[in-house]
């Protein structure tokens, strides 16, 4: 008897041992499983609602809806906590497999794609809200937007969009992420002056300030237009817009007060892109500088303002059509002038010392005050000159570049013209000059 006894003892142990080394295996689920799970159902649900109105909108029937999605969500966060990469990697594949069957079977009344996009986009938002909750709530809002949206993009696209305006997105897209990141981060002449990188950087700036200016005036339509094309038309060159301006009031004497006001807060660009200018290249130059351009900047607000007031009493002001965004061959000039006075500046710094960097910036603050500036701010920048010492050369370069706006207001308006420009410019330069003292 005590045979059959031992073995079943035997048996006892061998059929018990598994089942206690399974309950030691099991996975514990941690708070942060959890608080991934419902992110992941959340996500699910926000993307589904949107979908599902959709769907209901169109008549017919759709790959996914309030049900699926959240599925799919709660699929991908699952396959997450339990195997990992490897396992959402094949739920991810498997939901491809699926959508890639419902769409051969609908693409005849359906042919879009963005559905089933979206639910591939979902099981992997909920593999990564297991992992980083905050962003993967972030992009499925952002997706949401982008679906919810879709007749407003499509109208924006179809409509609203010009050739024109498209080509210049493109190339402000193809400057700003392939020609900037492959331009070489270092000085390539002897004098250590001219980094391509820092020059292309504010050739992007230019042309992306601009774009704003331009969507802007899109949207603000024509009784604040000729205003607003002064102010972002300043980004580009406020000496030039002044000019512009001047002809406009001279070939339509009722538009003198919208014209005057477009010219003076052209100026507001100026020190707005100084300031821009500055923190692109040497920090520390725009801190020094700081309280002269508040000035300046303050004045330009205070004298085009009331222009702009007086403006806008009037019962209608015309504007011609917007144009482009920008045009890349002036931010092409802006380079090569960059360029220049950089090594201009650099030389006279190294032959004169400080007395030298006043020179070259006051020299070229005539055709331009941002590349004065960037100049100055680079010496500063490669330790050739002090922050401190920076302030008097940029003001300098302002100064004479105000010299060059108050021809301009004689050459391209009237006297009725420059009668109010003129004395708006000395009172900013004055305002300029009174915050470097004090």
């Amino acid at each position: 008897m005590a045979a059959p006894t031992a073995l079943r003892e035997a048996l006892q142990r061998s059929l018990f041992r598994p089942t206690r080394l399974e309950a030691s295996q099991v996975m514990p689920i941690s708070a942060a499983h959890l608080t991934g799970l419902a992110t992941a159902l959340g996500i699910g649900l926000l993307i589904g609602l949107e979908r599902e109105r959709r769907k209901s909108a169109g008549g017919g029937r759709a790959p996914g809806g309030v049900r699926t999605f959240p599925i799919a969500a709660m699929l991908g966060a699952v396959a997450e906590i339990v195997g990992g990469k490897l396992i959402l990697a094949t739920a991810v594949l498997s939901v491809g497999a699926l959508c890639t069957i419902s769409y051969l079977r609908a693409k005849d009344t359906d042919p879009g794609v963005t559905t089933e996009i979206a639910l591939i986009l979902t099981v992997m938002l909920g593999g990564l809200a297991v992992m980083h909750s905050a962003v993967a709530v972030g992009i499925a809002v952002v997706a949401t937007v982008l679906l919810s949206a879709r007749g407003y993009l499509h109208r924006f696209a179809r409509d609203t969009l010009t050739e024109i305006e498209i080509r210049d997105g493109l190339i402000l897209a193809t400057a700003a992420l392939v020609v900037w990141p492959l331009l070489p981060d270092r000085a390539i002449d002897p004098l250590g002056a001219l980094n391509l990188k820092n020059v292309w950087a504010l050739v992007v700036l230019i042309m992306a300030v601009g774009s704003m200016g331009y969507v802007g005036v899109r949207v603000f339509g024509s009784r604040l237009g000729l205003v607003f094309v002064g102010f972002a038309s300043g980004f580009v060159s406020s000496t030039a817009t002044i000019a512009a301006m001047g002809e406009r009031a001279k070939n339509n004497p009722d538009l003198l007060l919208p014209a005057v006001a477009g010219a003076m807060l052209s100026t507001v660009a100026t020190f707005v892109l100084l300031a821009a200018v500055l923190a692109v290249v040497s920090p520390p130059s725009l801190v020094a500088v700081l309280p002269p351009l508040i000035a300046g900047g303050l004045a330009s607000i205070i004298f085009g303002g009331a222009f702009t007031r007086r403006a806008l009493i009037e019962d209608a002001i015309d504007t011609s059509a917007a144009g482009r965004a920008f045009d890349p061959k002036v931010a092409l000039l802006f380079a090569v002038l960059v360029s220049t006075v950089l090594l201009l500046t650099a030389v006279l710094n190294r032959f004169l010392g400080a007395s030298g960097a006043m020179l070259g910036a006051a020299v070229a603050g005539l055709a331009d005050s941002q590349s004065a500036a960037a100049a100055v701010a680079n010496l500063v920048k490669t330790g050739q000159l002090e922050a401190k010492a920076a302030v008097l050369p940029i003001i300098a370069g302002v100064s004479t570049n105000t010299i060059s706006k108050i021809v301009a207001a004689f050459a391209g308006g009237d006297r009725a013209y420059a009668k109010r420009v003129v004395p708006g410019l000395i009172f900013v330069i004055a305002c300029v000059w009174l915050g470097a003292l004090l």
